[in-house]
């Protein structure tokens, strides 16, 4: 067995339960100052603290800062929360799956179909008739986008099943020829756009939440709400995989059904996700790394901990999108880039050591 094999079966050399527990007890913390910080922090001048007492003193809000508050940072903060959630535990479930600290949830070609979706509909939006594309509104991107990831999932699902058994060895590869040709498709899309939409895709494809709004929390929060409230029931069957599908099998995993329902969870959560923040890179990898280092790999408290993590996270990469070239904010993607790039190439010589490579 393999060096980074048994790093993902830790839970084997000591109860590390306890630290888990407080860890969570941690994160939750972290998450309600990170929500309180996003809620404070903006272009405009409105201060929470003085809001509060407003409410508090029976007053009424301005319609300035109700809007600010309810309408603007809001919103905001919940679709940073559910998407941070849905990136990390997405990630810490394809990592189970596959056994590799290295897996992303881009490996199952739910953010690259995700990406061409939304490519469609913003160069080729223009050619639906009047009264559909209307009636979309601003939905026809994150729709698009949402088709696609579901589109590419159920493809590569597909490919890499038979006589019911589903490879996650030719998933992989599968993931890897479907992200050439959709970004081959998607080059042709982007060479044939205007001005306009470029500036369109550009952003789209770097990831924000700045145009928040209460219509897309609605339009993604159930899907990604569903998909982790799932994830637990997957927790242990993930710890088993941990030990090889063989070994698994032995101690009563039902294998082919973990696969499915981590499978569907992933093309739910992110392929929802995507849709309404565009491309948010390397949270799936930095976040269920870095709690597997703090307190083991058990998915039992690794899940939960990585979605309070990952919203945490993502937040806080909001807040300093908002900050650095204030008044004007850089797209979260770059932010998250900055952060996780290094932090990736790191995992990648610490694992190289181990295995000796």
């Amino acid at each position: 067995m393999s060096t980074m094999t048994l790093d993902m079966a830790a839970p084997l050399e000591g109860d590390r339960s306890h630290k888990a527990r407080l860890l969570m007890v941690a994160l939750i913390g972290i998450l309600a100052v990170s929500c309180v910080a996003s809620l404070m922090v903006g272009a405009s001048g409105v201060s929470l603290p003085e809001v509060m007492r407003t409410v508090l003193a029976g007053e009424a809000l301005s319609m300035r800062d109700k809007v600010i508050l309810m309408d603007i940072r809001m919103p905001r903060m919940v679709l940073g929360v559910l998407v941070g959630a849905a990136l990390a535990v997405s990630g810490a479930v394809m990592q189970g799956l596959f056994r590799n600290p290295l897996a992303d949830p881009g490996l199952v070609g739910v953010s690259a179909g995700a990406g061409l979706g939304a490519i469609v509909a913003i160069v080729l939006g223009g050619m639906l008739p009047a009264a559909l594309a209307t009636a979309l509104g601003y939905y026809m991107v994150p729709l698009a986008a949402f088709m696609g990831s579901w589109a590419s999932t159920m493809l590569l699902y597909r490919v890499a099943t038979r006589k019911g058994r589903t490879s996650v060895a030719t998933m992989l590869l599968a993931g890897i020829a479907l992200a050439a040709l959709v970004g081959a498709l998607s080059g042709l899309l982007v060479y044939k756009a205007d001005d306009a939409q470029l500036r369109t895709l550009t952003f789209w494809q770097m990831g924000s939440i700045a145009g928040a709004t209460w219509a897309k929390v609605w339009t993604s929060a159930p899907l990604i709400v569903l998909a982790l409230a799932a994830t637990p029931f997957l927790a242990r069957g993930l710890n088993g995989l941990a030990l090889g599908e063989a070994a698994a099998s032995h101690i009563g995993v039902p294998v082919q059904r973990v696969k499915n329902g981590a499978i569907v969870m992933v093309a739910c959560a992110v392929g929802a996700a995507v849709a309404v923040s565009g491309g948010i890179g390397f949270v799936g990898i930095v976040v269920p790394h870095l709690l597997r280092l703090l307190s083991g790999p058990d998915h039992k408290y690794l899940l939960i901990n990585s979605g309070l993590l990952g919203a945490s996270l993502l937040l806080v990469a909001d807040l300093i999108s908002r900050v650095v070239i204030a008044p004007a904010e850089l797209p979260i993607g770059i932010v998250t880039a900055t952060i996780g790039g290094p932090f990736f190439l790191w995992i990648l010589l610490r694992q190289r050591g181990l295995l000796g490579m």
